[in-house]
């Protein structure tokens, strides 16, 4: 039986579980978590979504993670694929690391989210590792108290549930993460109350269902990718695909090209096809306009129209 797609819409909130292959540990030292971290952080500020808690245990990782426009399943390929590059590169190993496809569901964060972010914070207790999250030096928890500086951890949702003042709600926190310290393992974390994705009362599924199918009706494709950056920028579609590096076709085709990367359900190879240009090429070229943008607020605010008139040609056709 095919597996069902994963629900995706901006703001929906998962509690991510990423295994070794095999049940083998995927962290050797603490050098690997530390680059595990700064993938992580990259991913983030890439794909403008937020984690809400982490752990990283020798074999396994949890997290608590809410995407914006871009879905899961790219944004824990890209940092899996990383990953996985970067230890086997280190230990001169080729295959897998990770288990095949990861472990996502998603949960109604109004209801769930304060006992899922406690839940992962205490992964360490229920493994036997520590009695006291806070000496776990792999999890937010410490973040949360304010001890590890993590400027990437969102942490603000959560602590706000809790008291308006911030030193208050750190201390109701370090209190309700306590009164768990007897917890258990907890099936409806990892296997949800509908077909095992998702984790919430029948209202919430309904919600989440609906708005999943509103973006599937909207999907964005390579001509609305090319119409959009050939207006922008003031030019024919047809000369996306002429020769020559002259701007601002050049950088018109580098857009298109980090649009394409940024859609799941597209690839670089389709978009080579269409502009006869090299996939390499394609490939470099969106990575530089996305180190561009990075200290560039004004292509930043491009890139976003850029995006913006594409999925705006999707929703009115």
């Amino acid at each position: 039986m095919a597996r069902k797609p994963r629900i995706h819409f901006p703001g929906a909130t998962y509690h991510v579980m990423l295994r070794g292959n095999g049940g083998q540990d995927i962290f050797f030292d603490s050098t690997d978590r530390t680059q595990f971290l700064l993938f992580l952080q990259q991913g983030l500020e890439t794909y403008q979504c937020r984690v809400h808690a982490y752990c990283l245990m020798s074999n396994h990782v949890h997290l608590a993670l809410q995407v914006a426009q871009i879905p899961l399943s790219k944004i824990m390929q890209n940092l899996g694929f990383r990953y996985t590059q970067y230890i086997n590169r280190k230990q001169e190993k080729t295959g897998h690391l990770l288990q095949g496809r990861f472990k996502a569901l998603l949960i109604d964060a109004d209801s769930y989210l304060l006992e899922l972010v406690r839940y992962i914070h205490l992964n360490p207790l229920r493994a036997g590792l520590v009695k006291d999250p806070g000496v776990y030096p792999w999890s937010s928890h410490d973040g949360y108290l304010g001890g590890k500086k993590n400027p990437w951890l969102t942490t603000d949702w959560v602590l706000s549930q809790f008291d308006a003042k911030l030193e208050n709600a750190r201390r109701y926190y370090e209190k309700f993460v306590q009164e768990g310290l007897s917890e258990g393992h907890r099936e409806e974390f990892h296997c949800g109350s509908f077909e095992g994705r998702v984790l919430g009362d029948d209202s919430f599924v309904e919600q989440v269902l609906w708005k999943a199918e509103q973006i599937t009706t909207r999907v964005v494709n390579i001509d609305a990718i090319l119409e959009a950056v050939a207006e922008f920028y003031g030019i024919q579609r047809e000369d996306l695909s002429s020769p020559g590096r002259h701007q601002p076709v050049a950088e018109a085709r580098a857009v298109a090209a980090w649009l394409v990367k940024r859609v799941p359900h597209l690839q670089l190879k389709e978009l080579g096809a269409r502009l006869h240009r090299d996939l390499s090429g394609l490939s470099q070229a969106a990575r530089r306009i996305e180190q561009r943008a990075k200290s560039d607020k004004g292509l930043r605010d491009s890139l976003g129209l850029v995006e913006g008139r594409a999925n705006k040609s999707i929703s009115q056709a």
